[in-house]
């Protein structure tokens, strides 16, 4: 998989740019959002830990 990034300052050529990328998602292509892909970093990086269930958070809550 490769991975481009691409940084916009202007929001009317953003739009115009993603209205072009959105027509190669039918071959393949997936558009991340980079918000969305930090999400999903760190995500991934907790899979490993220990989880508690919701009530057993609540109890420690303070």
């Amino acid at each position: 998989m490769q991975t481009i990034t691409i940084n916009l300052n202007n929001e009317t050529i953003a739009e115009k740019v993603f209205w072009l990328l959105k027509h190669f998602e039918n071959d393949g292509l997936e558009i991340i959002a980079k918000e969305d892909l930090e999400d999903l970093k760190f995500l991934k990086a907790t899979r490993n830990e220990e989880s508690i269930s919701f009530d057993e958070y609540l109890k420690n809550e303070n």
